[in-house]
């Protein structure tokens, strides 16, 4: 006997990543997509807006509160931008619904206030900066070599139309790499910038460096130097069907969870 399909809101299914998951979410027998939350529309079927979701009938909501409360899904997944991700998650919280949230650059203190919120509720709320399951061993990769090589500079790549820089996964990398690296402040002591910025970012002594470009999809190389030698891990994604993996087990894990998760590498075996 087939067990209930986990039903799911999608925020943003009109974005670039919306639009996979929308795929993802209607082609698996054990999900059932209820309904989508977008900035317009309100009141229209997601098929009538976008002839590619032809069949696709399910009632689009412009109001997260109102969306959550008439269609009482088990799962909200988010794709839009980090001010409406904030605002999605943490409304879906307190409407008893599981966030599965792929929004980059909501801030430290809204994260802490999730975390606080989801393990207060007992309700498993889950924030990937990457769901890319490659992009995730890349950065479990680079946490390894950390213990071996004290100097790493991260270059991170993206579309021009990416908001936040540096990306959440470059940020979520120079964090893991900094739990196996003693802090240190890499380059000359007496190192100038002649140009500002011109040496990226910098965390945890790490220099970290944002390409935009047109062409672009998610990409990321984290380079690690020693005498003699140079580590480099990258990894690429080329279309953004390879996030929708990552975001299938974020969504069948949350439902198991009783509180907040940050990072996808927490729920692979």
């Amino acid at each position: 006997m087939m067990a209930n399909p986990i039903k799911i809101v999608i925020a943003g299914p009109r974005g670039r990543m919306g639009r996979e998951a929308v795929k993802m979410v209607t082609h698996q027998k054990h999900f059932q997509m209820v309904a989508v939350i977008d900035k317009g529309n309100d009141g229209k079927k997601l098929s009538e807006v976008e002839p590619e979701f032809h069949g696709v009938d399910c009632p689009i909501y412009t109001d997260i509160h109102t969306c959550l409360k008439a269609t009482k899904p088990d799962c909200l997944i988010d794709l839009t931008v980090p001010d409406a991700a904030y605002y999605h998650a943490k409304s879906a919280l307190e409407l008893n619904v599981r966030p599965v949230v792929g929004t980059t650059g909501i801030s430290p203190d809204e994260l802490e206030d999730l975390k606080t919120l989801a393990n207060e509720k007992k309700l498993g709320c889950i924030i990937a900066p990457n769901f890319a399951i490659g992009a995730v061993l890349m950065m479990k990769f680079s946490q390894m070599a950390a213990k071996y090589f004290s100097d790493v500079e991260i270059i991170e790549l993206h579309h021009d139309g990416k908001l936040d820089a540096p990306s959440g996964t470059a940020i979520k990398t120079a964090e893991m790499i900094h739990e196996n690296r003693e802090l240190k402040q890499q380059g000359h002591p007496n190192e100038t910038e002649k140009l500002t910025g011109a040496r990226g970012a910098e965390l945890y002594g790490m220099h970290i460096h944002s390409v935009r470009l047109p062409g672009l999809i998610a990409h990321q190389q984290v380079i690690f130097g020693a005498s003699g030698e140079t580590l480099t891990i990258r990894h690429d994604s080329y279309d953004r069907s390879s996030f929708m993996t990552g975001v299938k087990v974020s969504v069948e894990t949350v439902m198991k969870l009783d509180g907040y998760v940050y990072g996808l590498e927490n729920i692979l075996d």
